[in-house]
Order: C-alpha cells, then sequence, then structure tokens
C-alpha cells in the first residue's frame, strides 16, 4: 500500500464507525465511505456516504472521480493485513 497523500479515519458514533480518507495533497478533500457489505470479504471498495470537496472543484467532475477512485482503492487496501515492519536496530549503552 504506497498512498503516502491519503489517510483513513476511523470514527466511533452511534451503531457502526463511520470511516473518512482524506486527502492530504492538494486538492485536501474527504470522502465518508461504508464497508461493503455485499462484498466477499464484507468491505469492496466501500460504499459512498459523503464527498467534501472544495468549491473550485465544484462541477469539475473529471478532476474528482480519478482522485475518489484512488481514495476507494486505498480504503479497501487499508484493511489488508499489516505487513511487518522491518527489524529495528536497538542501540545499546
Amino acid at each position: 500500500m504506497n498512498s503516502p497523500h491519503f489517510l483513513r479515519i476511523e470514527r466511533d458514533g452511534r451503531g457502526r464507525p463511520k470511516h473518512f480518507v482524506v486527502h492530504l495533497a492538494e486538492p485536501k478533500f474527504a470522502v465518508e465511505l461504508a464497508p461493503d457489505s455485499a462484498a466477499p470479504d464484507r468491505i469492496g471498495q466501500g460504499v459512498l456516504k459523503r464527498v467534501c470537496v472544495p468549491n473550485s472543484w465544484a462541477g469539475d467532475y473529471a478532476r474528482c472521480i480519478k482522485l475518489i477512485g484512488a481514495a476507494q482503492e486505498f480504503f479497501a487496501e487499508s484493511f489488508a493485513v499489516p505487513q511487518p515492519k522491518a527489524e529495528t536496530r536497538r542501540f545499546t549503552r
């Protein structure tokens, strides 16, 4: 998973937790997604609940859809089994 421009935030709320994918670089935007219960892994690409884009992007759907698709891919990859970290070197005194 090599997406340094995306961040997934999970917030606990009433009932189900809410999942947000935030694009950190320009243009900054946020997408609220819900896991797709019809998908084989019960997560899938996520179901779009809300999209928050800057006013300058309103109406420029061709630009939006590319990054929203990338955000959905990041959402699906973020639930994958974490890869083991490289062994860190510990310094002794």
